[in-house]
């Protein structure tokens, strides 16, 4: 990968959160139990294709490579444009606004990255990610990018903004002002998983804590694997 220039980190580390909790979702996936079949011997391409225990990415150190080298050759080979973009540079340009209606498709994604090296294709193939007779590469990636081209779009919150959530949260009996003062510190990736795992609601309501967050078994998997990768220091 191309060095980054410095008005494309915040971009490029959005992109990289995104995608990496779409493949730790894929990669951290229970295997499905294998159908019994008849016996054969003929060695079928679905069957040949399908990766072994050796192509796997239980490993956090293998999975947090995996994750850096994905998401580097894809941000490298997105429009320059869409390195830098902000909301107020997209707020004012219809064109950019027309250009990159969401959400995208995988034809979309497609003509996002016509360029894309085929050995990230591979890649994804080989460690099961995608496959080509039920998602391919595209489909895989389109939400990824609408949800990366949604918060760099997005208007940031108005500061009146919490404070009506508070005054509602309060008004509802579900807590104590004194209370809301209580912040959990999330990485964006972790961020970006829990809203993805609950609405605001559910969230204010049920899951108002890290303690209350970590006994689901879906967010304990993921800040297993989140909390070991390596770029998260960086």
């Amino acid at each position: 990968m191309a060095m980054l220039l410095e008005d494309q980190h915040k971009n490029y580390e959005l992109f990289r959160d995104f995608l990496s909790t779409a493949l730790i979702e894929k990669a951290t996936q229970p295997e499905p139990k294998a159908r019994r079949r008849a016996k054969s011997k003929k060695v079928t391409e679905s069957t040949a294709s399908r990766p072994t225990s050796e192509n796997s990415l239980k490993d956090a150190e293998d999975l947090a490579d995996f994750v850096e080298y994905i998401a580097a050759e894809t941000f490298e080979s997105l429009p320059g444009e869409l390195k830098t973009l902000d909301y107020y540079a997209y707020s004012k340009d219809g064109d950019l606004q027309d250009r990159y209606a969401l959400p995208f498709t995988g034809a979309d994604v497609g003509a996002l990255i016509p360029s894309l090296d085929p050995s990230i294709t591979e890649s994804l193939q080989t460690y099961g990610i995608t496959h080509e007779d039920r998602q391919g590469i595209d489909e895989f990636l389109a939400p990824v990018l609408t949800a990366f081209m949604a918060s760099i779009s997005k208007l940031p919150p108005a500061p009146s903004s919490t404070k009506k959530t508070v005054t509602a949260l309060v008004k509802r009996g579900w807590h104590r002002e004194e209370d809301l003062q209580n912040v959990a510190w999330l990485c964006g990736a972790c961020h970006r998983f829990v809203h993805h795992f609950a609405s605001h609601e559910e969230l204010a309501r049920y899951y108002y804590t890290v303690d209350l967050l970590l006994e689901q078994d879906e967010i304990v998997q993921f800040a297993k694997w989140v909390g070991r990768l390596r770029w998260k220091g960086r």
